[in-house]
């Protein structure tokens, strides 16, 4: 096998194992909104549990379950914390996450945006990062934003995915839960202020999200599933195009670019290139300006 193909066989087998990873994700977080959806109160708080409980153990053994609940099995998951500890690039968390998040059905009217550029300052436990939100490009998911950040609906929550592969580097952070599934009681659509440019790559289409760039999360593949989860990119990274359209670019990090790459340097706890940071960070709180 010449050198360029060998090179193309690996390129499709990374973006096959991404795609399978993500199809993986999307499927358990339909499931668990699912679950979410029945009932309400105290339910949804134990599902909400219950759904982190899940993630948390999602491919253990019974065996390691059960050794878990051992002396000996505490001991060593100590010792482990210590050593992720030790590695860490950023100081202990010092907040604590929401125990009863807010959560509303309302979506923020597209008015709050007001068609103009603001300023969203976040402190984190790991340094403080600066976000010029673009009201104008993007005013349904700019005004839902800073509605949320006024509400301090964000305070204490982690930022609770990294990725560090070649092409891919964000930090994905706005899930009061940790577990990739909450947000703040409604979803919104469509797709706003995508990246426009696209490149073909092995007959996939792909949109660059420039270092710097804030873009929405998206909870399925319809556009219309956005919430309060965000992610902060910190190297140049390449999605493949859906029937979305992209992913909403809310703005640009004018400071703090480097606290993400501190968090980043740390790189993911299970060894992988996508799962929890090493350097825990949790937002300690938000402030908007306009």
């Amino acid at each position: 096998m010449t050198p360029k193909n060998r090179e193309r066989a690996y390129d499709k087998r990374r973006y096959e194992e991404w795609q399978s990873r993500l199809v993986e994700k999307q499927a358990h977080t339909r499931k668990v909104r699912q679950r979410l959806a029945i009932g309400g109160g105290s339910v949804v708080v134990v599902l909400v549990i219950l759904a982190a409980f899940l993630l948390a153990n999602e491919g253990k053994d019974d065996s390691t379950s059960a050794a878990s609940s051992t002396p000996a099995a505490s001991a060593s998951a100590a010792a482990t914390t210590a050593a992720t500890d030790a590695k860490s690039t950023c100081p202990a968390v010092d907040v604590k996450a929401p125990t009863d998040p807010k959560q509303t059905d309302k979506v923020p009217s597209t008015s709050i945006a007001a068609d103009k550029t603001w300023s969203l300052g976040m402190k984190t436990t790991c340094g403080d990062i600066t976000i010029s939100l673009d009201g104008k490009a993007a005013p349904q998911a700019v005004s839902s934003m800073i509605q949320l950040a006024k509400d301090g609906f964000y305070d204490g929550t982690p930022c609770h995915r990294l990725t560090t592969a070649d092409s891919f580097e964000v930090l994905q952070c706005g899930d009061p839960t940790g577990s990739g599934t909450g947000g703040p009681g409604y979803t919104y659509g469509p797709v706003e202020n995508a990246p426009s440019k696209t490149f073909e790559k092995d007959g996939v289409t792909y949109r660059t999200y420039e270092a710097g760039t804030v873009a929405m999360a998206r909870a399925s593949g319809d556009g219309k599933s956005m919430g309060s989860q965000f992610f902060l990119v910190y190297g140049d990274t390449d999605i493949p195009d859906d029937a979305a359209g992209g992913y909403t670019v809310l703005g640009k990090i004018t400071k703090g670019l480097d606290v993400v790459k501190k968090v980043a340097k740390g790189g993911v706890a299970d060894g992988s290139t996508d799962g929890t940071p090493v350097s825990a960070v949790s937002i300690k709180s938000t402030t908007v300006s306009g």
